[in-house]
């Protein structure tokens, strides 16, 4: 698909910068950022679950290889999220990537502002899912762009980044293709489907990345870092760039703070794994949250199917007994879907259901 047709999948409104409104100092937030429906912030708690752990290392490689492939496959069944520890990206890497984006968001905002969204489009820094202006804002900023494959890259964003900030991403989305493709392998592994079902739609797949700056909030407890939703990606790569945790998801009703492991990777099942596994793995709704003394940083990778594919529920998983539970999609429908409207829970996910 051409980049330009790209812009058609979808555009956010622009809005002030967040990073800007905090450097005020203002003992209140504006009334548009006030979120007065949400369920209270969870703060941690030794009395709740802890998402599962898996190494990929023993997955690819263990004698306990068999052991580890039930746990992550009962992780994506139950959970829909975990952690990867030995995950096979360097250190260094994760370095460096860390601190280009911290020092891209202490830019000054008219230089940010050289990569703000462009009218119709998605891509950029500003905020996504902003659809009116009456709707409430996150307490955050991002830049969100695609990066692979390379012939769908905006020309005026990562290939005008600053140089150490372009490679260090161009580096991060080879490394993270090869994992994410790694993991869609056991996962087909693990389900017993035909693997070449997920070959043909992800390995030219298109991969995005969003990386998020949460500023310090006088009321935290009054705005929402990013809205509950849950993703519409086959699945995306979590990794968090400073010890402020943030990240909550909803399981059976109760709201679960992450505590990410250092290196590790924290992986969430998108609404496009539950729909090609007929509902086996389930995209969780999740949301962050801030704090009033630190800021909290992080950089999503999304790793969704070709954009001119159609997909469906994998035809090695249904049988007379197990049925199609949802309805197929040409991809580029599914995500000008998506990003049409503010994020709202799973809604998106429940047009597709039979």
């Amino acid at each position: 698909m051409e980049a330009s047709k790209l812009e058609k999948l979808g555009r956010s409104l622009r809005v002030p910068s967040v990073q800007e409104r905090a450097k005020e100092k203002s003992a209140t937030v504006p009334s548009r950022y006030i979120h007065s429906d949400q369920d209270p912030v969870i703060l941690s708690s030794t009395d709740l679950p802890e998402v599962p752990v898996i190494d990929m290392e023993i997955l690819l490689h263990g004698d306990l290889m068999d052991a580890e492939l039930n746990k992550f496959h009962q992780a994506c069944k139950e959970w829909g999220f975990f952690q990867l520890i030995n995950h096979g990206v360097s250190d260094s890497l994760l370095e460096k990537v860390k601190t280009e984006v911290v020092e891209f968001f202490k830019l000054p905002l008219e230089e940010k502002r050289k990569f703000g969204q462009l009218d119709g489009d998605i891509e950029g820094y500003g905020q996504s899912f902003v659809v009116s202006e009456e709707q409430k804002l996150d307490w955050a900023d991002m830049i969100y762009m695609i990066t692979l494959p390379t012939d769908l890259r905006k020309p005026h964003l990562l290939p005008q980044l600053p140089h150490s900030f372009r490679n260090a991403i161009e580096d991060y989305a080879v490394e993270l293709k090869s994992l994410a493709m790694n993991i869609l392998n056991l996962m087909a592994k693990a389900l017993q489907m035909n693997p070449e079902e997920m070959e043909v739609l992800f390995e030219e797949g298109m991969q995005s990345m969003r990386m998020n700056h949460y500023p310090p909030c006088p009321q935290p407890e009054q705005v929402i870092g990013l809205t509950p939703h849950s993703d519409a990606s086959g699945f995306t790569i979590l990794f968090q760039l400073n010890e402020i945790d943030g990240l909550q998801i909803r399981k059976d009703g109760t709201w679960i703070p992450i505590k990410p492991l250092p290196s590790a990777f924290v992986i969430n099942i998108g609404d496009v794994l539950e729909v090609i596994t007929n509902g086996t793995y389930h995209s969780i709704e999740h949301r962050g949250v801030v704090n009033s003394v630190k800021e909290r940083m992080s950089i999503a990778t999304f790793l969704s199917p070709k954009v001119d594919a159609e997909f469906g529920p994998a035809p090695s998983l249904l049988t007379s007994q197990a049925p199609p539970k949802f309805k197929w999609i040409a991809a580029a429908d599914f995500f000008k879907g998506y990003f049409a409207q503010k994020l709202a829970g799973k809604c998106y996910l429940d047009t597709l259901r039979i």
